[in-house]
């Protein structure tokens, strides 16, 4: 019976607690009224007076949407999703490095030697042929370079799915790891619409520019790949970005290009050199102080370039101005 008593009581003790606990987000501190959250704003209010108690919460929810059950039940996994940036797509298990336990205690001598076997057996086994380790090594390179050049996730995501069609296709044989990762990088930043020139690629990349440009041609042709010519309207905001300019300088250089493409200057010339050309005329008429030295710095072309560019587009702005 006393036995019965006491844990009637700790219950009771603990509902308490919890309550005292939680009471403050359960109720509006200002008129008492009822707090309600709101997910789509990452917000607690309250439904009486809309009182804001807590901003900027964590979202522990899934990162996918689902509209109906069917969609949910297919959607539904344990895990991180999988990914085509790595070469088991992430569904393999990685042993941390740090020697230490779950209450970050360090590890005795015998433990630590214990943990490096099983990270040694656990690397064999994550690649456990020559395609996995091939595919390991390129996917590596791709997330280097893409890292480097500030490339976007969903480039990335295709340019591992580019090399992986050169794999099974077997298009690697005379070809370099690194130079066919390279090809599938610049295709996929073409195709997203966030190109980078080939001196771009190639000054972080482990090929040369003649090999990149080769490889290039061949995993676009064997994979029928559809990449259109690069627009030079896809470099200035990264250039305007780089040079600190404002936005007006950077509708004054789209402007620009689109007079130079209605009067057919664009054929035959550089993306690049058009872009860097537009943006300095731009911030000469805009009143930016920029030097042409500052644009060739940023978009890696010669000043000459520059100069023989921007009196293009300022003849070709004066023509399409209407009389």
């Amino acid at each position: 019976m006393t036995d019965t008593r006491i844990r009637t009581y700790t219950n009771e003790t603990e509902e308490e607690e919890s309550t005292e606990r939680t009471g403050e987000k359960e109720y509006c501190p200002e008129c008492g009224g009822r707090l309600v959250s709101d997910t789509e704003h990452a917000e607690t209010v309250c439904s009486d007076c809309g009182l804001v108690v807590e901003e900027d919460e964590i979202d522990r929810g899934p990162e996918w949407r689902a509209f109906d059950a069917s969609e949910k039940d297919e959607k539904s996994r344990v895990g991180a999703p999988t990914t085509k940036m790595m070469h088991d797509q992430g569904l393999s298990t990685n042993i941390g490095w740090q020697d230490k336990d779950a209450y970050g205690r360090a590890l005795s001598s015998r433990q630590r030697q214990k943990m490096q076997r099983l990270r040694t057996w656990n690397e064999r086994f994550r690649t456990r042929d020559s395609k996995e380790r091939n595919l390991k090594q390129a996917l590596g390179e791709i997330d280097r370079m893409a890292s480097a050049l500030g490339l976007p996730e969903n480039v990335r995501e295709t340019a591992s799915v580019i090399y992986r069609r050169a794999l099974e296709e077997d298009l690697l044989p005379g070809r370099s790891i690194e130079g066919v990762a390279t090809a599938s990088l610049y295709a996929a930043a073409r195709q997203a619409g966030t190109p980078r020139s080939l001196d771009e690629i190639s000054a972080v990349s482990r090929v040369e520019k003649m090999e990149l440009t080769r490889t290039y041609r061949y995993i676009i042709r064997e994979l029928g790949l559809e990449v259109k010519p690069a627009d030079p309207e896809h470099y200035v905001p990264r250039f305007v970005s780089d040079l600190d300019l404002s936005d007006e300088t950077e509708r004054m250089a789209r402007e620009l290009l689109e007079s130079a493409r209605q009067e057919g200057v664009h054929s035959g010339k550089s993306p690049v050199g058009l872009a860097a050309a537009a943006v300095y005329a731009a911030a000469l008429l805009t009143n930016e102080k920029v030097t042409q030295n500052d644009v060739s710095d940023v978009a890696s072309i010669s000043e000459v370039t520059i100069r023989n560019r921007y009196k293009e587009l300022l003849e070709a702005s004066d023509s399409a101005a209407p009389a």
